[in-house]
């Protein structure tokens, strides 16, 4: 991966602080509490014309009492690995520690470039304690305040300095390429199949549910394919959210549903579906993004019969109704059963999202269906519907039908005509608008 910035150190240094200045958001969570950061975060920056991504990492820990640490080392390992260059954060308030002097051991076994960035100077006094960095041998240290912004222009200017060219072809667009999120419930598996999907040990697995935090980007370009998959927060019920990190770990899931276009609806095959799924799904829905059921741990169910998933496939459209057209897989990310399949219908749903019905067939096969079966009387009023058309540019599939009386047609025919637009084209997986207008 070219043109990738690294931001490694010890715990609660400012990692991610730094991370989010740079990048001007609010991407990476921070807390007081050291630790929260686990898995890698990537973002983009664009300074001077100069664009390029920068991973944050967990703080680097020995001999701790974190059931993460051995996780959370090998994550930062696999960002030096990853990375050209290496933004090493130290605190200028604390200055140099053991773990400074293991860190700093081991970015120099690494042979890449190395910033050394002394954190926390937010006032002249503390400038006076960067000195001591030099005691790191990595170079000059550049004091900054990532919580005031002090510093971080020069910093950049040096990140730039000693950026490789990048090819043109190599730009990435964010917003053009399709976003897939993998929401659910905790310990579901969505880091799992994410990391079966990669082929690498990409998110931080564990049998603790809400091992993973932040809403993680992944850029997947395999097989004639081009998508982010975005692992996600799992989503819990209000009552039970009770760490602050956790609470901003369910909004930042939230927020990266509605950034999606498809979002993988992970289900326990193991705990059926159940009041929380209901939960994510109407969020799913609210949003109006595309949908893929993705019943994983199915390599732990005993009855596998045909009768058994179509018992289970009833019962989660019959909970999700009135919207029942969408995917149902039934995958293992263990032994990787049927996870691909899942990619390519997740590819499918957005195609489907961007499905153009030309006007003459539409009309065509529409008119057929309101004259055999028109929109109910109302107070001896008769709705005529004359045309119909599909909006252009909209974000889903939206149906303008034209009539004389459009405040008499009611929710049951416009699901009619709806079920009737799925009957002829395929809008499997995602939702569809149906307006009404005055002719």
């Amino acid at each position: 991966m070219g043109q990738m910035i690294a931001i490694v150190g010890r715990p609660n240094v400012g990692k991610s602080t730094l991370f989010n200045r740079l990048t001007q958001s609010r991407t990476a969570i921070v807390d007081e509490t050291a630790g929260t950061t686990r898995d890698r975060q990537y973002g983009r920056v664009d300074w001077n014309g100069k664009e390029f991504s920068i991973v944050d990492t967990g703080g680097w820990v020995v001999n701790s009492d974190d059931v993460f640490e051995s996780e959370i080392n090998k994550q930062v390992e696999l960002a030096i690995e990853q990375a050209d260059e290496i933004l090493f954060v130290v605190d200028a308030m604390n200055g140099v520690t053991d773990l400074d002097d293991h860190v700093a051991e081991i970015l120099r076994k690494s042979r890449k470039p190395v910033i050394l960035v002394a954190n926390k100077v937010d006032s002249n006094d503390w400038l006076y304690n960067v000195a001591e960095f030099y005691s790191l041998g990595l170079g000059d240290p550049y004091p900054v305040s990532a919580v005031s912004g002090f510093g971080t222009g020069d910093l950049l200017d040096e990140v730039v300095r000693k950026l490789p060219e990048k090819p043109a072809d190599e730009e990435d667009q964010l917003d053009d390429i399709p976003k897939f999120a993998i929401v659910g419930r905790p310990n579901a598996g969505k880091s799992s199949i994410i990391n079966a999907f990669i082929g690498e040990d990409r998110h931080i697995v564990t049998d603790i549910a809400g091992t993973t935090r932040d809403s993680i980007y992944t850029r997947y370009n395999k097989f004639g394919f081009d998508f982010y998959l975005v692992d996600t927060a799992g989503i819990r019920k209000k009552n039970k959210v009770q760490e602050d990190i956790e609470y901003y770990s369910v909004i930042r899931s939230i927020r990266s549903i509605e950034a999606s276009d498809v979002c993988i609806l992970m289900i326990d095959a193991t705990r059926g579906i159940e009041a929380q799924d209901v939960s994510i799904f109407s969020l799913i829905q609210r949003n109006r993004k595309g949908l893929v059921v993705c019943v994983n741990k199915w390599d732990l169910v005993t009855d596998k019969s045909p009768q058994a998933i179509r018992h289970f496939e009833d019962t989660i459209r019959e909970r999700f109704a009135p919207f029942t057209d969408f995917p149902i897989l039934f995958t293992s990310a263990l032994t990787k059963q049927r996870i691909y399949k899942v990619l390519e219908t997740a590819v499918e749903v957005y195609g489907n999202r961007r499905r153009a019905v030309p006007t003459s067939q539409l009309n065509t096969v529409m008119l057929e269906a309101i004259a055999a079966y028109p929109p109910p009387a109302n107070k001896g009023k008769y709705v005529k519907i004359k045309y119909v058309t599909m909006l252009k540019g909209a974000q889903i599939p939206t149906f303008i039908f034209f009539c004389n009386l459009p405040q008499w047609v009611k929710e049951p025919y416009r699901r009619y005509l709806e079920n009737k637009i799925r009957e002829h084209w395929d809008f499997s997986g995602t939702p569809i608008n149906v307006y009404m207008r005055e002719k």
